[in-house]
Formats: C-alpha cells, sequence, structure tokens
C-alpha cells in the first residue's frame, strides 16, 4: 500500500466525506501535512531536478477536481475519466515524466460522484451509442484505492450504463476492491507486462511480472475482461527468450476457457528528444537504449518525432509476437504491435 511521506489537502476537498474521511486518517499518521489554500501546490522540497522527481514520486495531494470538462481519449476511448493524476511507480522511460511537472506528486480527487454525474452527461449526449471512458490516460488509479475506492465506485456505476463503458490499465497489484465489485462485464483492466529484466532495470517500485500476473488471473476468474499491454518492448540480447517465457507463463496462469476475454497490445520502445533529456536529468545513471544513430526518426500521429526501432527490427518483433500469441492465446485478440 502506497504510504506518502507527506500529504497535501486542498481546503475545498474537506466540504466533501471523502476528503473529511482522508484528513483524519493522515492527521494521524508519522507523515507531513499540509493545508493548501488553493489548488497551487506547496511544500514538496528538492533543489535539483532529480530531487523534486523523488520528492514528488512521494507526495499525495487531495483535492478537488474543478473543472469536469473531459479530455478526449482517442484512438482507445472517447475521454478520460479523471479520477486520479499522477503514479507512484518510477518507471524510467515513462511518457508521464515529460507531462507532470518537475514534481510529479499523485492527486486523488474527492468529488467522485461530480465527475461520474458529468459522466452521465457525456453518455446520455450521445445519444444511443456506446460511450467508453479511459481512467489511466494521466495515472495509475489502482496504488491509491485502498484510500478513495474511486475504482469500486466507478465500476459499480458503469455497471448500471447500458451505454457506458470504462477502461484502465495497472502495473499494480492491490486489486481487493475490484474484484468484489459489480462490474457486469461493462469494465476493462489491462495489465502492463513486461520481462523481469526489464521490470527490474526500469520499472522501479512496481511489482513483478509473477504478481502482476497472478493479480490478473483474480480479475479475469471475476468475469472481467482484461487485457494485457507488453510494454514497452526492448530488443536486447535474448529478449526473444525472455518474452516467450512471459507469454508462456501468462498462458499458464490463465484458464483457457477464458481466453477469449483476453485481448493484447504490443508497443515497441521509442522516445523523443524531449523525454531523453528529462530521462538523463532525473535518472542520471540510466541504461536505457537511447542512441539516436541507432534508431529511425519518424513524426507521430500527434505532430512530433521520435526515434524508434529500425523496419527490419519492428518486423521481426511483430513476426516473433504474433507467432508466440497465436500459439498460446488464439482465442484472443491482438489489438495491434507497433
Amino acid at each position: 500500500m502506497f504510504m506518502p511521506k507527506r500529504v497535501l489537502i486542498e481546503k475545498d476537498a474537506l466540504k466533501y466525506p471523502l476528503g473529511e474521511e482522508l484528513y483524519n486518517n493522515f492527521k494521524n499518521k508519522d507523515i507531513e501535512l499540509i493545508m493548501l489554500e488553493t489548488t497551487r501546490t506547496k511544500g514538496i522540497p528538492g533543489s535539483t531536478k532529480m530531487e523534486k522527481y523523488k520528492q514528488g514520486k512521494n507526495t499525495l495531494v487531495i483535492g478537488v477536481k474543478k473543472s469536469l470538462t473531459f479530455q478526449t481519449c482517442k484512438p482507445s476511448a472517447h475521454y478520460q475519466l479523471p479520477l486520479v493524476t499522477g503514479c507512484i511507480g518510477q518507471c524510467e522511460y515513462c511518457y508521464l515524466n515529460t507531462q507532470l511537472g518537475d514534481k510529479p506528486y499523485t492527486r486523488i480527487y474527492v468529488n467522485i460522484d461530480e465527475i461520474l454525474d458529468r459522466a452521465k452527461k457525456y453518455i446520455n449526449e450521445r445519444e444511443g451509442e456506446v460511450t467508453i471512458f479511459e481512467g489511466a490516460a494521466t495515472s495509475d488509479p489502482l496504488p491509491v484505492e485502498p484510500y478513495t475506492h474511486a475504482l469500486k465506485k466507478t465500476i459499480e456505476f458503469f455497471a448500471k450504463e447500458e451505454l457506458g463503458r470504462f477502461r484502465f490499465v495497472t502495473k499494480f497489484t492491490n486489486i481487493e476492491d475490484i474484484v468484489n465489485a459489480k462490474h457486469n462485464g461493462h469494465t476493462t483492466v489491462r495489465f502492463s507486462l513486461n520481462t523481469d529484466k526489464v521490470i527490474n532495470t526500469y520499472e522501479h517500485r512496481t511489482p513483478n511480472a509473477k504478481n502482476r500476473i497472478q493479480a490478473a488471473a483474480k480479475v479475469l476468474n471475476a468475469g472481467y475482461p482484461i487485457g494485457f499491454i507488453i510494454a514497452p518492448v526492448f530488443l536486447y540480447d535474448n529478449w526473444e527468450t525472455e518474452y516467450s517465457m512471459l507469454i508462456k507463463d501468462l498462458n499458464n496462469s490463465l484458464p483457457v476457457d477464458n481466453h477469449k476475454n483476453i485481448t493484447f497490445e504490443i508497443i515497441s520502445h521509442r522516445y523523443t528528444t524531449k523525454a531523453k533529456n528529462r530521462i538523463n536529468d532525473i535518472f542520471p545513471e540510466t541504461k536505457l537504449p537511447m542512441t539516436d544513430e541507432e534508431r529511425t526518426f519518424k513524426y507521430g500521429q500527434f505532430g512530433y518525432g521520435k526515434y524508434v526501432y529500425n523496419k527490419d527490427q519492428l518486423s521481426e518483433m511483430k513476426t516473433f509476437f504474433t507467432n508466440e500469441l497465436s500459439t498460446y492465446f488464439s482465442d484472443s485478440e491482438i489489438k495491434y504491435i507497433i
């Protein structure tokens, strides 16, 4: 369970039952508690970018979601569902490293009912079409679930919505709340997986692959549709053997009868110059493969350039994962391999 070193509480959060509950919970613990008059954060220390990053990752902000205009989330969903912002994990390659500022704290929102009421309005506005909401566009919401129970509440909200669907992705394993939730098959839970070498080298402060797979098996057995995002795929020495072992372990842990309820998304490692510079600031000893001359530069769908593996490497990767997944998960859907 995530235990922050400091908690910042917006004054307005105390107007909500969850805000008051969280305040009472944290004020009796041996952590720094800071009251905020506004939504502007203060009190997170650090003089260098690396120090600010580490301090931010150990900070929890309790606030009110003021703007209830949801961001779009194409192509995977229609809208983001803003339950949480930020993540306690310290994955070196994470795209959020360039989006959440020098002090990437985790912010939870106490006005969950208002957020879900707004989601209901978005569903109604689409007049008979299914509307999909993504709960992890700028966060991993599971680590703070023991504090907020926001995922369980959201899952049970969507269970009653004929034309509403919810999805989120996680690297974490505290799935007790959601396993017992009434979901009606309207929520898809996706787990981010990688080889133990990648997790141990780059995905700091996250569970290992075995524990993630065990958590996924429990979620699948609870009747949820689930997905696996194997990402980012690194083409290092012996990568085929280790990713093959990962897929075999996954197959051995999940009942074959439920494979039709599983999807896969495979994403190769890529980086931008902005991300590379940021990563080198906060992880100066990083071993991430970011030599520009060894990659191909291309423009992505959002207009910025990124460095990717070359055409032959990507073709080899696609062939490998297509064959492996077709062998062990022939009833499952491969959404894409990129």
